[in-house]
């Protein structure tokens, strides 16, 4: 098993930032891609970043490039996502996952993970 805690959501106003954390526990975490997937209201949960076991391959999509930035230290078995020039759109609850595969190639799915952590409130007020 894995235990992922996400932490540092909250209310910011539009064009602020907050940076997300997701602390892991359990097994290995270094080789495990891992990504960040976000649930707004009456909405599925959709794919954010995802970053592979070694850091050096990222993946976004398409409403977060250039604003956002995922990255891991894998001595601290930490994720974290950095948000910036946010969005009332960006509202969500915000979801870390760990997957059993090293790297995920493109835009990432629910079911290509395995772990996932209890959520993150953003809330991005205009």
């Amino acid at each position: 098993q894995v235990q992922l805690v996400e932490s540092g959501g909250g209310l910011v106003q539009a064009g602020g930032s907050l940076r997300l954390s997701c602390a892991a526990s359990g097994r290995t975490f270094t080789n495990r891609a891992m990504g960040w997937f976000r649930q707004a209201p009456g909405k599925e949960r959709e794919f954010v970043a995802t970053i592979n076991w070694s850091g050096s391959t990222t993946y976004y999509a398409d409403p977060v490039k250039g604003r956002f930035t995922i990255s891991r230290d894998n001595a601290k078995t930490t994720v974290y996502l950095q948000m910036n020039s946010l969005k009332p759109e960006d509202t969500a609850v915000y979801y870390c996952a760990a997957s059993n595969f090293g790297t995920i190639v493109g835009v990432a799915r629910v079911g290509n993970f395995n772990y996932w952590g209890q959520g993150a409130q953003v809330t991005v007020s205009s």
